[in-house]
């Protein structure tokens, strides 16, 4: 089931290494995507904006969470349980899509600041 929360600027919405049981869209606000580095320190990854998705991989996948997301202020955003993705996957598989495509520039992006020749990569969503 999808449901909405409310989350305030500072809140952590989950943290690295932690259980993967939803994803999250964003309504209003911003989150920042932070990765913890060996010495305790926080490395900020990206920040993400209204209609971008976070949390997706572990839903997929099942494995830990690979980062931190905490909200960079006030925000709406949308809790889609491991379950209602994978209903949604099932009864409307072009939905998807966008995601895939989230995942694919994801991924271009790591192998591009892995080359020295990174691009941002887009998570916006547009509503099917």
């Amino acid at each position: 089931m999808e449901t909405k929360r409310f989350v305030e600027m500072g809140e952590t919405i989950f943290d690295q290494g932690s259980v993967s049981d939803c994803a999250y869209i964003i309504e209003s606000g911003s989150v920042e995507i932070l990765e913890k580095q060996s010495d305790g320190e926080y490395r900020l990854i990206e920040v993400l904006k209204p209609n971008e998705i976070f949390g997706e991989m572990g839903v997929i996948d099942g494995l830990p969470r690979s980062a931190t997301a905490r909200a960079r202020e006030d925000s709406h955003i949308f809790v889609l349980t491991r379950d209602a993705f994978h209903h949604m996957a099932q009864s409307k598989p072009e939905v998807m899509v966008p995601i895939l495509k989230v995942l694919v520039s994801r991924l271009r992006q790591t192998m591009g600041s892995m080359a020295g020749t990174c691009r941002p990569a887009r998570r916006e969503l547009h509503r099917v």
